[in-house]
């Protein structure tokens, strides 16, 4: 079962279980320039330009995280993407998948900016830019 916690609920959950692993599922650009939560490991779900999924996103996952029982937190640009990846490893039998709903940076206000209504740096958790 895939569960949705909001950024403060997974930075949280974050800090009461020292084994559960944060995973940034964006592009490699997104997470180096718009930045990401600290201590984030970084695997793409989908790269640019082709926007295909990974083929080695599970692999890479299951070399990172060989335990299926931990706690493994995904977080894109606004919770689909990394929804689409908890999918992917809930197939393979990850048992304790956690998407963060909005994302790093929230859905889009009414001037299609995001960053203004919701997302891991709108509500100030730690972060980092490369």
């Amino acid at each position: 079962m895939i569960q949705n916690l909001t950024p403060q609920q997974s930075w949280e959950f974050l800090q009461q279980d020292p084994s559960a692993v944060l995973v940034d599922v964006r592009t490699q650009i997104e997470h180096a320039y718009v930045g990401h939560p600290v201590g984030a490991v970084h695997i793409a779900w989908k790269e640019a330009p082709s926007w295909e999924i990974n083929p080695n996103f599970v692999d890479a996952i299951e070399e990172l995280v060989a335990n299926k029982a931990t706690p493994i937190l995904l977080l894109c640009r606004s919770g689909q993407r990394s929804l689409s990846a908890a999918r992917a490893l809930e197939d393979t039998g990850y048992a304790h998948l956690i998407n963060i709903v909005d994302g790093f940076e929230g859905p889009l206000d009414p001037y299609n900016h995001r960053g203004k209504i919701a997302g891991w740096r709108f509500c100030g958790l730690p972060w980092q830019q490369s």
